[in-house]
């Protein structure tokens, strides 16, 4: 009884010291000048598969989600029509639902529904955690776009593209062209909405002001705003408090 009691109390100091060390990592380094974007190295050791295409009603493109393969557990979208050993395998990266599109992705490929080519999102490492069908814009004004979460830059500087680097917001039109970055450098994504009543994209972001490598109450807030019926795009900053 008393070695399983030191055996729970260690596994729980383990568990204590892997979060405290998890909270303690900085989303940002500043060991080189902040205009220098860090490319992560492509991982060759993954395995990356494809889910089946994704069509949004009304729109002339399928959107092909790609990840690394056993990224997720498995969902009742997994492959499950196999009886092998490979039955606790999940082949599913990514899961769809109220015209949006969820995961961990490195890319997703757009095919127009009269073609068979497909054509990247992006030739840079990018880690795709939403890309949002705005349907009600589109159902409007006949704009179709979709909204992106994502990390592109390895601005912690480990050598890796995930959740513990910077999060941006981007837009593109449905073939996936026109693909840009809304939010500023070295700014993390706090949130974002559609306010269909103005077609106004509005969302805020936060800056490291004191340059610690974390984000949080000491630090300033940005709000922003983009008219999606404006053919630049121009990212508008507006200062409500």
């Amino acid at each position: 009884m008393k070695s399983v009691t030191i055996l729970l109390l260690s596994s729980m100091s383990l568990l204590f010291l892997s979060c405290k060390q998890d909270d303690d990592t900085p989303k940002v380094r500043y060991e080189s000048s902040n205009k220098e974007k860090t490319q992560p190295k492509v991982d060759t050791t993954k395995i990356l598969v494809a889910d089946l295409p994704i069509h949004f009603e009304g729109t002339n493109f399928l959107i092909h989600p790609i990840g690394n393969l056993n990224h997720f557990s498995r969902t009742s979208a997994s492959y499950s029509d196999s009886s092998s050993s490979s039955s606790d395998q999940s082949f599913s990266v990514s899961n769809t639902n109220d015209y949006e599109i969820t995961g961990y992705l490195q890319n997703l490929k757009f095919q127009e529904i009269k073609s068979d080519s497909l054509i990247p999102l992006s030739k840079k490492p990018l880690m795709i955690e939403t890309a949002t069908y705005l349907k009600t814009i589109a159902d409007k004004n006949k704009l179709q776009l979709l909204i992106y979460t994502l990390s592109d830059t390895d601005t912690n500087k480990d050598g890796k593209l995930d959740g513990n680097d910077i999060k941006s917001l981007y837009i593109s039109d449905i073939s996936g062209g026109k693909f840009t970055k809304l939010s500023p450098d070295l700014n993390e994504l706090l949130n974002w909405k559609v306010i269909e009543s103005k077609s106004r994209l509005y969302f805020r972001t936060i800056e490291d002001s004191n340059k610690n490598g974390a984000f949080d109450k000491d630090d300033k807030v940005h709000y922003h705003y983009v008219d999606l019926l404006s053919k630049e795009l121009k990212v508008m900053e507006y200062n409500p408090v």
